[in-house]
């Protein structure tokens, strides 16, 4: 019998033919190459549908290959019977293909006058110099050795490996077979290929067979060992002991099947460390470049519907079909806000004129809550401009955990995919990881880390976009990337952070990141950054980022009377409506008390939100001191709920005794003095500055500055004083109030008594009392007195209110 080196299958034992026949047969083994060896991978796949026997339909699709092809020495019948016939004479009688090993067996049959020694060395001899290369395999040849055993075909899930297991087996019921050497074992078997090492069964082992297990360096020479010695009879003389020994082989598996899984987490220290590496290099690679390209187009608004052409003239004939419904009151809007941009047009010229500048700061445009901040900028002075991104902090800000910050973070720019999500993940990783080798992996990140990353994303998506539009040949190109953007100030993005410090009192995390990435932006020379911020201490903040740096302000009030008219009238004159019988006639023309605006307006002041609210009030028919009248019960209702009955102690930094106190200042006078308020007994004794700030941020009150200190409080809004005045004129809520006003200040007289008591309980304690004490003595006495004095018509007053809520509604 011939096998094929790299080959090994399992065949039934064949025997020799009659030798008193002109022919005798052997079996010979083709080459592990004449079929692929990396496909017994599909050879597992039995339990598919329409797959139930794989060897079988792998055979005809790879014989298919073989015909398609044109290739005779690759198919292995054609090969063997063109040379085994043409060089020796024989006739080959089968071929017995093994596709799990990738080769064949052959049965030949050869004159009495050759061996199969003659066979099998002038075959081996012929693919010595004249070896056919498969297709699939064009650098490696063929070649053959005896089958000296009886192989056993079999079509188990056993797949080659270049481990053999060689159990020592009798050769009848009853004998014994011997235990060969490792000599034995080697002159039988390096014949097939080079072994690297022999194992024997351990001696400890005490059941029976015996084995020993060997180790071929390539998996084709195990292959050709397996199928050419499984079933070989070693004889007496040849060592096999008296009744002979017959060889078994099969495959040997490692004795660890999941040596990679057990040592993977028997290393956790190297392992966890290294996958963090790689977690960090794919995303690196492969997620950045991706994120870089969806803030690019976040930017340039490439993907959104309004940018696209079809749409807006889908639109546009939408508009002309419902021209009333939506034109005429878009015309409306900006018949209106045409009016307060011509008022501020110099500030939106000195922005047009930032922006052309070279200067490596902040332009910050401050103002109360509906002033028209983010409309003054992204509607008239970054009008038609190019790459401008908006970054709203109030969604960040108000976002619950660090996923959610993470996630509105990202929404904001356009950083995806961001796999929010994970943060929690990893961070119970890294628990689970430090409580069983003592060390985080590194695999959470913080808040703080993430965030950077975010906007270091950002960051080169700014710079690519800025550096878009250079060319090589343009007049200054030999600078660098850097002094290019320096000297084109016209070719940089613009970033507007709008609601900047929004609730800035919970947490500055997110502000502070923002402020130092906007801080590298203008430094670097990447962007523009314009910050729309309602606070007006934010230069404290800015100064962390930029603390040599002189930022240009725009500062927003409310709009003159002259101008809130106009604009009111505006809004109502562009809008035409259809009156009852069907004519269309300007709003201006019906209304009736149209003379009330004027002292509507002084009551309503400029702002505005205020104005829009009127103005749309006023289309439905009301009268202009009934609107008025509306819109300053709902925000009395307004300030009642949020600054004086509704308040948690521990989250706000006021009482509803200090807030009261300012509403009832205010109803009567349209400016504090800001330092006489301070030494009243309610903000005198309770941290009044603080007080004072927190209810700025609340927008409660105005503080306003001259020389860089406060020197007046005004109402928030200008229809605040109005309100103040409607809530104080309500005598039970004022009785109420004010009652609990005189309970804070007799507790705080009471307190006072009580300390100057004990001190002068301490002072009646010292043995000798001289002149010395005599005048302290004295002063508390005095102190005593005037608190009591305070105390007695604080009480008389308290009788009058207590008076008022017994007898009132």
């Amino acid at each position: 019998m011939l096998g094929i080196k790299d080959t090994c299958i399992a065949s039934q034992p064949l025997r020799i033919l009659n030798c008193r026949n002109p022919y005798s047969s052997i079996q010979a083994s083709l080459p592990s190459d004449i079929f692929p060896l990396k496909l017994n991978y599909l050879l597992a796949l039995t339990g598919l549908p329409f797959f139930t026997d794989p060897e079988k339909i792998l055979h005809k699709l790879l014989t298919r290959i073989h015909e398609d092809q044109k290739i005779p020495a690759a198919d292995p019948f054609k090969f063997a019977h063109r040379t085994l016939q043409k060089n020796l004479s024989v006739q080959v009688k089968k071929i017995l293909p093994r596709l799990k090993e990738g080769g064949a067996y052959a049965r030949v049959f050869h004159g009495i006058s050759l061996s199969p020694s003659d066979v099998e060395a002038a075959l081996r001899q012929y693919l010595k110099k004249k070896s056919p290369k498969p297709w699939f395999s064009p650098f490696r040849g063929i070649s053959s050795h005896l089958v000296r055993g009886k192989p056993w075909l079999e079509d188990l899930h056993r797949f080659p490996n270049k481990r053999l297991k060689v159990e020592f087996l009798p050769t009848s019921p009853g004998a014994k077979a011997a235990k060969l050497p490792e000599e034995t074992l080697y002159g039988l078997f390096r014949t097939y290929g080079k072994l690297e090492d022999i194992n024997p069964r351990p001696t400890e082992s005490k059941d029976p067979p015996n084995y020993a297990i060997l180790s071929y360096g390539n998996i084709r020479d195990a292959i050709m060992a397996k199928n050419c010695m499984h079933g070989f009879v070693l004889s007496e003389s040849e060592g096999g002991g008296k009744y002979g020994t017959m060889l078994k082989t099969i495959y040997e598996q490692r004795a660890k099947a999941h040596a990679w899984r057990e040592w993977i987490f028997n290393h956790p220290r190297i392992v966890i460390p290294v996958l963090a590496a790689l977690v960090g290099s794919m995303t690196f690679m492969v997620f950045d470049p991706v994120r870089t390209f969806f803030i690019k187009s976040h930017i340039t608004h490439n993907f959104h519907l309004t940018e696209n052409r079809l749409y807006n003239w889908f639109r546009s004939q939408l508009i002309r079909a419902n021209e009333i419904l939506t034109f005429k009151r878009q015309k409306g809007e900006d018949a209106g806000m045409s009016v307060v941009w011509d008022d501020r047009r110099g500030d939106i010229e000195q922005i047009k004129t930032w922006l052309m500048e070279t200067a490596d700061t902040f332009i910050v445009i401050q103002g109360p809550r509906g002033s028209g901040k983010r409309e003054l900028v992204l509607g008239e002075a970054l009008e038609g401009r190019r790459n401008t991104l908006l970054i709203d902090c109030k969604p960040i800000q108000e976002a619950r955990g660090d996923s959610s910050t993470i996630f509105a973070a990202a929404k904001q720019v356009g950083y995806r995919p961001v796999f929010s999500w994970m943060n929690n993940f990893s961070s119970m990783i890294d628990l689970a990881a430090q409580g069983t080798i003592g060390t985080k992996t590194g695999f959470s990140e913080t808040l703080d880390t993430q965030l950077a990353k975010i906007w270091q994303n950002t960051s080169n998506a700014l710079k690519e976009l800025a550096l878009e539009g250079r060319k090589k040949d343009d007049k200054d190109p030999e600078l660098g990337d850097d002094e290019y953007l320096e000297a084109h100030p016209e070719r940089r993005p613009v970033v507007v952070i709008d609601n900047f410090l929004y609730k800035s009192q919970e947490s500055s995390l997110v502000y502070d990141k923002i402020s130092e990435w906007a801080a590298s932006l203008t430094t670097a020379n990447i962007a523009h950054v314009i910050f729309l911020t309602h606070d007006v201490s934010f230069s404290k903040s800015l100064s962390k980022a930029l603390p040599d740096r002189v930022f240009r302000q725009i500062s927003l009030g409310d709009c003159s009377p002259e101008v809130a008219k106009r604009f009111v009238i505006n809004q109502l004159n562009a809008d035409a409506e259809e009156g009852n019988n069907g004519k269309k006639y300007l709003p201006s023309q019906i209304r009736e008390a149209l003379d009330e605006l004027d002292g509507c307006i002084d009551i309503l002041g400029g702002r505005l939100t205020d104005l829009e609210f009127l103005a749309r009030r006023i289309k439905t028919g009301e009268t202009p001191r009934k609107a008025v009248h509306q819109i300053i019960d709902q925000s009395a209702s307004e300030v009642l709920k949020m600054y004086v009955l509704d308040i948690d102690r521990t989250t706000r930094s006021w009482t509803p005794e200090q807030a009261w106190l300012l509403i009832k200042y205010l109803a009567s006078t349209p400016s504090l003095r800001y330092n006489e308020l301070l030494l009243s007994d309610t903000f005198k004794t309770a941290g009044g500055e603080p007080t004072l700030r927190a209810l700025e941020q609340a927008e409660l009150i105005t503080i306003n500055s001259s020389n860089g200190r406060p020197h007046s409080i005004k109402p928030g809004k200008p229809v605040y004083q109005a309100a103040f005045r409607q809530l104080t004129e309500d005598k039970v809520l004022a009785a109420r109030l004010d009652l609990a006003v005189l309970n804070q200040l007799i507790a705080m007289e009471s307190k006072a008594i009580e300390k100057a008591e004990g001190e002068l309980a301490l002072l009646g304690e010292l043995p000798g009392q001289g002149r010395e004490v005599k005048d302290r003595v004295k002063w508390l006495l005095g102190k005593m007195q005037a608190s009591q004095g305070k105390i007695e018509g604080y009480e008389n007053d308290g009788t009058r209110l207590k008076r008022v809520l017994q007898e009132e509604f």
